[in-house]
């Protein structure tokens, strides 16, 4: 190759974690607590809400989808977006539109009016997440890339559990608008973020950015002679690829595309289902108030579990396999929970259906980011990402419905693991040979295993 020409994803890819890289997860990782606090901030609200504007059930689950409808549609339209603006733009785009809406919540006199913003906030916040997982997918080396971005994703249980301990603290003596009021912190790092966070390498250079290109590679691998002549350069093929959306269907990638979507739309379902549920199923089961909660936690410590221990596996093997068997084993899981259990292997279980469904999810943004090229990647998980909003939005209507049927435990459990078993089928049969790096293979090397112990730990 011509030594004047740098191939950017060679540089990535084989680059060793820096105290860039930690600068480029950290602030991730920040973004995303910010959205996943927004998120679960109407969960910490509902009950008082439900009294002080006197809302039944139905309109206060209506109330809570309007902000899934907004993330449904921002994810398809800020991942495209993003594509064409740039990551660092669109996210901080994003997060000025989910504070600062979710901020303006604390001023609504009205259910309609209340609505109305978390619509706008769901923007913001389904808007974010393709593009911050792209950005962080994009600079990580590709021997812990799974890892770092699920520990990055890691940041919305953080982001969620941070609200409802604030809200515990602090709502019964400022009453519920102080959540909001916290809301805008997020805006008052926006400078922060245009100083700090970098824009997406393989972008800039795909844009003939070269100056801020060359800074950042000397950021990256310090060791890199650079010149005055040197070409930078990306060993991805974009022609066919100019316009985002189409493209996803070109290059031999429509059924891939489509077996992403039915994932998402399985995977969310699920999520959402047991989010929602899962503590009125078990009541129905004959456990107390007290225990089902508690279970609901070990769904979402599952989640944790599940997101980083796959990343380290799929940094080991492969995205498609952990994913596959994880979805398989979150079925079975889910079945067994039909059936009375002694108490640590029911939270075993529990917390096993948490890593196949809060987990995967988080892998599967993964999965997306590694398989299409640059130029389509945030159109690729925001679509995918957005086809799982609907799911996410079916899911608990579709469980609620099911308990009216009044069936047998154990049939509850077994319909809600069939979304499992189709997501697994899905993953099966992506075409990995349409993928980025579908024909790349990568040579044993102890220095990155040791790497990935590190990072892990």
């Amino acid at each position: 190759m011509n030594s004047n020409k740098l191939n950017i994803n060679t540089l990535v890819d084989e680059a060793k974690f820096t105290p860039f890289h930690w600068g480029v997860l950290i602030w991730c990782l920040m973004i995303i607590i910010f959205d996943g606090y927004d998120l679960v901030i109407y969960g910490v609200v509902l009950p008082i809400l439900m009294q002080e504007w006197a809302l039944s059930s139905v309109q206060a689950g209506l109330l809570a989808s309007t902000a899934l409808f907004g993330m449904m549609f921002g994810a398809m339209s800020f991942g495209t977006l993003s594509d064409k603006l740039g990551r660092k733009k669109t996210i901080m785009i994003c997060i000025t539109i989910f504070s600062g809406f979710t901020f303006l919540g604390a001023f609504a006199t009205t259910p309609t009016e209340f609505g109305i913003l978390r619509f706008l906030a769901g923007l913001g916040i389904g808007g974010v997440m393709p593009n911050v997982v792209a950005l962080m997918t994009e600079y990580a080396p590709k021997r812990i890339r799974s890892t770092l971005v699920a520990i990055m994703f890691s940041g919305y249980a953080i982001g969620g559990m941070a609200s409802a301990l604030l809200g515990a603290w602090l709502v019964p003596t400022y009453g519920w608008e102080i959540m909001f009021y916290l809301a805008s912190i997020p805006l008052f790092t926006l400078p922060l973020i245009w100083k700090f966070l970098p824009e997406s390498l393989m972008f800039l250079t795909k844009k003939g950015e070269t100056e801020q290109t060359r800074i950042i590679v000397q950021k990256i691998a310090p060791e890199q002679i650079i010149t005055p002549q040197t070409k930078f350069v990306l060993n991805e093929a974009t022609i066919g690829d100019e316009a985002p959306l189409r493209a996803l269907f070109q290059q031999g990638r429509t059924a891939s595309t489509l077996m992403f979507w039915a994932a998402f739309f399985m995977c969310l379902l699920m999520v959402y289902a047991l989010g929602s549920w899962l503590p009125k199923l078990m009541i129905q089961a004959g456990y107390s108030l007290g225990a089902s909660l508690m279970f609901l936690f070990a769904l979402n410590i599952g989640g944790m579990v599940g997101a980083i221990g796959g990343g380290v596996l799929s940094d080991r093997f492969h995205l498609k396999p952990v994913l596959t068997i994880m979805f398989v084993v979150g079925a079975i899981a889910l079945i067994l929970l039909g059936f009375n259990s002694p108490q640590a292997v029911l939270y075993t279980l529990i917390a096993i259906a948490g890593a196949a469904t809060i987990g995967s999810q988080i892998l599967l943004y993964t999965f997306v980011a590694q398989f299409y090229p640059t130029a389509v990647r945030s159109t690729g998980m925001g679509w995918a990402s957005g086809i799982g909003r609907i799911g996410a939005i079916v899911g608990p209507v579709l469980t609620g419905a099911l308990l009216t049927f009044e069936l047998p435990h154990q049939m509850n459990f077994l319909i809600i693991a069939i979304p499992g078993v189709i997501a697994a089928l899905a993953i099966f049969m992506v075409n990995l040979k349409a993928s980025v790096e579908g024909t790349q293979k990568t040579e044993p090397n102890p220095e990155k295993d040791t790497l990935i112990k590190t990072v892990a730990q």
